[in-house]
């Protein structure tokens, strides 16, 4: 524990400067706003061609794109440092009337319900400090998207992705959810997922979270998941995520709460991580560069392991 306040340190700095860098005017461009538009006019135009495969464009109508780009950083004192790149992007395609879109980069991140407010906590951590093996794999998949809402069935929104992923796996995705709003400051939402690869084989989530807005810049929040995954053997996971998000100019944000989760075995459902938990998010030099770093407290049962702070932070740009 004698070494967390070198992690600690440079994540309070990164937070101060980053909110001093956020507030500053932009001034005369340079070279790293240079380096965005020109990212940026890269994706419009592959978007475009893209676009044309499978029609006359309109460009009164032209396609568009969004592309995130991420390095996750995690560390604790039993499994050391790793990091993780993490890319996404999405293509909408308006020749095929804007329910379709190709969708690119890690999967994953499309089966958080918020990504940006509830990481996923439960991922173990590489076992290298970066394996770029895994980096590759998981940010290899392409998927063409149909993506259409229920009116008639109470407004349920629908994903429906056929794709491939970690270079070999053919799969067949399909997302569903729906929202309530019960009451002026309380809301909900359930999404429910289901993928199959010819490799990875079964693979099924619940997101359900419950929100209570005490304000335009105050909410509790309830987020509950399931998770249940079966290629060689069968595993499911559950896990609940209960805090308070305070949202501030500037685009930045407030997180601090409890997480509780284990895994179900024989359908009975198991505590052996639970503890609390605060993030914080917030542009940094640019509006398009995202800073989050997350200090936990959470113990391990399975492992052995008691309460231990874990680090993350995530850089983050938005094109």
């Amino acid at each position: 524990m004698n070494n967390t306040k070198y992690y600690v340190a440079p994540l309070l700095l990164l937070s101060l400067t980053g909110q001093v860098w956020a507030a500053e005017t932009e001034s005369d461009e340079n070279w790293v706003d240079s380096s965005h538009k020109t990212v940026r006019q890269y994706l419009k135009a592959w978007s475009n061609d893209i676009d044309s495969w499978f029609g006359d464009t309109d460009p009164n109508n032209p396609s568009s794109a969004t592309l995130r780009l991420m390095l996750d950083n995690r560390w604790n004192r039993y499994d050391g440092y790793s990091i993780k790149p993490r890319v996404r992007g999405k293509i909408k395609l308006p020749t095929l009337k804007r329910r379709w879109s190709l969708v690119f980069g890690d999967e994953s991140i499309d089966n958080t319900m918020d990504d940006s407010v509830n990481p996923e906590r439960k991922d173990p951590l590489q076992t290298k400090k970066l394996d770029r093996k895994s980096s590759r794999n998981d940010n290899a998949s392409v998927a063409l998207r149909f993506s259409k809402e229920l009116k008639n069935w109470g407004g349920i929104d629908t994903d429906l992705d056929l794709g491939i992923r970690h270079g070999a796996d053919i799969f067949l995705r399909a997302k569903v959810g729906k929202d309530w709003n019960w009451t002026e400051t309380l809301s909900s939402r359930l999404e429910q997922i289901y993928r199959y690869g010819i490799n990875s084989k079964h693979f099924l989530r619940s997101n359900f979270d419950v929100k209570h807005h005490e304000s335009a810049q105050i909410s509790n929040i309830s987020s509950l998941f399931l998770e249940y995954t079966h290629d060689n053997d069968e595993e499911t996971y559950w896990g609940n995520s209960i805090y308070r998000q305070h949202r501030f100019s500037g685009n930045r944000e407030l997180n601090y709460g409890i997480f509780t989760g284990g895994p179900i075995i024989h359908k009975k459902a198991d505590l052996t991580v639970y503890g609390p938990f605060i993030s914080w998010r917030q542009p940094i030099y640019k509006q398009w560069v995202f800073l989050k770093p997350e200090a936990q407290y959470y113990n391990d049962r399975k492992a052995e392991r008691t309460h231990f702070v874990n680090l993350f932070l995530r850089l983050e740009a938005v094109f």
